[in-house]
């Protein structure tokens, strides 16, 4: 099969090792399938689309909000517009997950700020009337729990957007744009091990107060978000060729 390939964007390497692990862990994946371009690291070369099976993007310590953006930071989101932007218009295979929504949030149409910015924990989510609907959420219940954490959020879709899960205090958790472009607010490869590890590197840096921390892992340890995981073994067993 041709690989996926996952665009990640974490300079800490603990912290970028843990996201592979977990994006190989619950979708399925070997390392030979799923091929991590850290994109903080290295430019981004010209992609043809039809090399891959589909795309990943996980997430990040960027915020396409941020008012001082590095040189780095500049680039990174220069680099994934235009491929958004080519993804989009083949309609070719993309998953998303959080910083994925602030890159497709940002396409005509749509805004992303930080009205509806959540803290790092688990959250009880909802499948709207398209969702429930949608391939991709076939293994997941109508109600589920996942793990969010962020400081942004798309506050309006973009143009040709559909909403799939909702949630309270973060009404847009996933939407998809024409039949295979996908992004999720909340973490599908996330789980309670490795958002504690993930703290330990970004508590502090305005997702939460180090105090906090604990709280806030043992609140998403008496979550079961076990269902999430099927978004991305679902996106994978579909789009695998």
């Amino acid at each position: 099969m041709k690989p996926f390939l996952l665009l990640a964007t974490r300079a800490d390497d603990v912290a970028a090792d843990d996201e592979y692990a977990a994006f190989l862990r619950y979708s399925g994946l070997r390392e030979d399938q799923l091929v991590r371009h850290r994109l903080e690291q290295h430019p981004l070369p010209r992609i043809d689309l039809d090399d891959w099976s589909g795309f990943i993007v996980g997430g990040s310590p960027f915020n396409v909000t941020d008012r001082e953006k590095t040189a780095v930071q500049r680039r990174v989101e220069a680099e994934l517009a235009d491929l958004v932007a080519r993804v989009v218009a083949a309609d070719h295979p993309f998953l998303g997950a959080c910083f994925g929504v602030g890159v497709l949030g940002s396409l005509p149409g749509g805004v992303v700020d930080r009205t509806f910015g959540e803290p790092p924990t688990s959250v009880r989510l909802t499948q709207t009337e398209a969702g429930r609907t949608d391939p991709l959420l076939a293994g997941v219940g109508e109600h589920f729990h996942a793990i969010v954490g962020h400081k942004e959020a798309c506050r309006v879709l973009p143009e040709g957007a559909t909403l799939l899960v909702a949630g309270e205090a973060c009404l847009v958790q996933m939407f998809r744009i024409g039949r295979n472009v996908y992004a999720t607010q909340f973490h599908p490869e996330l789980d309670a091990d490795s958002l504690a590890e993930r703290l330990r590197i970004y508590a502090g840096h305005g997702y939460c107060e180090p105090e906090e921390a604990d709280a806030l892992v043992a609140q998403a340890r008496a979550a079961d978000v076990g269902d999430v995981r099927e978004v991305l073994r679902t996106f994978v067993a579909r789009h695998a060729r």
